[in-house]
């Protein structure tokens, strides 16, 4: 990713009164990708791939036909 690194937009304020929320799930991986049409939510959970919630299906090896 090339995105820079902006802590005005990262970090909230150190008197902000909200709580930070539990991100990280067992056996779940999540990744943000950044790009210019926005940013997605990639997540891994039991070997299946979503993003923004959708899941995606793997395109077939070379040479397979598409199901």
């Amino acid at each position: 990713m090339n995105a820079p690194l902006l802590p005005q937009i990262l970090l909230r304020p150190d008197d902000d009164a909200q709580a930070d929320l539990e991100l990280a799930t067992e056996g779940v991986l999540r990744y943000v990708w950044s790009s210019e049409w926005g940013d997605m939510l990639i997540e891994v959970i039991d070997g299946a791939a979503y993003v923004n919630g959708q899941r995606v299906q793997a395109a077939p090896a070379p040479g397979q036909p598409y199901r």
